[in-house]
């Protein structure tokens, strides 16, 4: 098998990416080991010493590393470790958390909001390794969640203002301003 790798806008961040899918579906974040009980893989990453995060997409890993490490001295850990995880056939992730249905009853501009990010935002924030996910709308605003590469990433607070926030007020005149959610 061979695997791809790609710098990211973030320099603390790698993207890895498999001749395989990852994620049939959404994505996945682990911020620490604890968190990544549910992915075989992620564990697996965790176990290198130097690696803060784990990001799952749909066909790439992006790997966040400690400041104080070295990409020439992590990068070919990690690869070894992806490769004995996907020899082993053990599961990427083992149960996906189920997706609120939607009932049909939404606003018109969380939903306009929606269809933009998942149409325009997140498959060019994927080529970077990350990923945006909406959280609410309110009083004018929209709060957003970046995840992967796109998370503590230098040009993320650019990305957002000048990028997403202005996107989408062109499109939707009911948003004021665009904010990372905490």
């Amino acid at each position: 098998m061979f695997i791809q790798t790609e710098a990211t806008p973030n320099p603390s961040t790698l993207k890895f990416i498999p001749e395989q899918q990852i994620m049939a579906q959404g994505t996945a974040n682990f911020n620490d080991a604890k968190a990544a009980a549910r992915s075989p893989l992620a564990i697996r990453l965790f176990g290198v010493e130097g690696v803060d995060s784990v990001f799952l997409g749909s066909d790439f890993i992006t790997v966040t590393k400690g400041d104080d490490k070295d990409w020439q001295v992590l990068k070919p850990m990690i690869l070894e470790s992806l490769m004995n995880h996907f020899n082993s056939g053990e599961a990427i992730i083992q149960s996906d958390e189920e997706k609120a249905v939607d009932t049909g009853d939404e606003d018109p501009v969380v939903t306009q909001i929606k269809e933009l990010l998942e149409t325009r935002v997140r498959p060019a924030v994927a080529q970077d390794g990350g990923d945006i996910i909406f959280q609410k709308f309110e009083d004018g605003v929209v709060y957003l969640t970046m995840m992967g590469a796109c998370s503590g990433c230098p040009s993320s607070g650019a990305t957002l203002k000048h990028g997403i926030e202005n996107m989408l007020r062109y499109y939707i005149p009911e948003i004021t301003e665009v904010r990372e959610a905490v």
